[in-house]
């Protein structure tokens, strides 16, 4: 049997990915108000470093698997992804997690957009719908706060570098896709974390602090649960197609909803609730169009 023959253990990763990669926003946003933004990416990327290295090494692609023909696709992709990441964090300090969660959901629509922009891929009416309905769900969530009399700034420009994130992201990973025919994906892998390290470093000037007791833990946790959510998530797809994991994608909302009630004592707004199908609907169509897209080569 070949690993994709094992959707159940597939699912079973991908549900794991989800509640890891939301073990490493919870212990980002836990020390958001006390460590530096660079800081916090810093440690969340050297950290990563250690399952990912491992990982590596037991299936035998370390160091092997780290030669690359194409350096600068690397640099280009890595430097989409490092301020992704940058602006991913930098929202989680001023939003409830469950919504700069949400609002990252709309990445795959913006993926779908920039393969038309960027690959020259066909614009379809399922991807302007996901589109449309993606951003009513954003306008919905944000609404609420531009109303406002006195509008909270800090929320606002969560909002703004969430979306933003979004937009990096998607086009990193209109780079993976064109990546992925040459290179591994730990390569791939490596030299992102790398690249978010070196990035991080740039912001020495801007002043760091020497995190101990609880702090230090969390900043560690932040790595080493990223780094092996990214296997997490690797390994999903090697053992399950796409199509049988998307219905679990959005399952991973769940544990930043129960982080914001259970460990932050913050509350589910009224946009939230009305953004979140919008949102989850407009991803799907993405996701479904996608599919449908990457199957179309295979049966011909």
């Amino acid at each position: 049997m070949t690993e994709i023959d094992h959707p159940r253990f597939g699912i079973a990763l991908r549900i794991l990915s989800g509640a890891l990669f939301a073990g490493m926003i919870i212990c980002a946003k836990a020390v958001s108000e006390d460590v530096p933004l660079g800081e916090i990416v810093f440690f969340r990327s050297a950290f990563a470093m250690i399952p990912l290295i491992l990982f590596l090494w037991l299936r035998g692609e370390f160091p092997q698997g780290l030669a690359t023909k194409r350096p600068i696709g690397h640099l280009i992709r890595a430097s989409f992804g490092t301020l992704a990441l940058f602006a991913s964090f930098a929202a989680i300090a001023r939003l409830n997690v469950a919504e700069a969660v949400l609002i990252a959901q709309v990445s795959p629509i913006l993926m779908a957009l920039a393969a038309v922009v960027l690959l020259r891929e066909q614009l379809t009416a399922w991807r302007i719908g996901g589109l449309v309905l993606g951003f009513a769900g954003v306008v919905v969530m944000v609404w609420p706060e531009l109303g406002q009399s006195g509008a909270d700034t800090a929320r606002l420009v969560g909002f703004f570098l969430t979306v933003l994130s979004a937009t990096l992201g998607a086009i990193a990973l209109i780079m993976v896709r064109s990546l992925n025919r040459t290179e591994s994906p730990g390569a791939i892998a490596l030299y992102f974390v790398l690249a978010t390290m070196i990035g991080a470093l740039l912001t020495l000037p801007w002043g760091w602090m020497m995190p101990s007791g609880w702090t230090l833990v969390l900043l560690i946790g932040a790595g080493l649960f990223g780094g092996m959510a990214h296997i997490a998530m690797t390994l999903a797809f090697r053992y399950a197609p796409a199509t049988r994991l998307a219905p679990f994608e959005y399952l991973a909302l769940l544990w930043p909803i129960l982080a914001d009630l259970l460990i932050f004592r913050l509350h589910l707004s009224t946009s939230f609730l009305f953004a979140l199908p919008l949102i989850l609907l407009g991803a799907a169509i993405a996701a479904a169009e996608k599919d449908k897209a990457e199957a179309i080569p295979a049966t011909r």
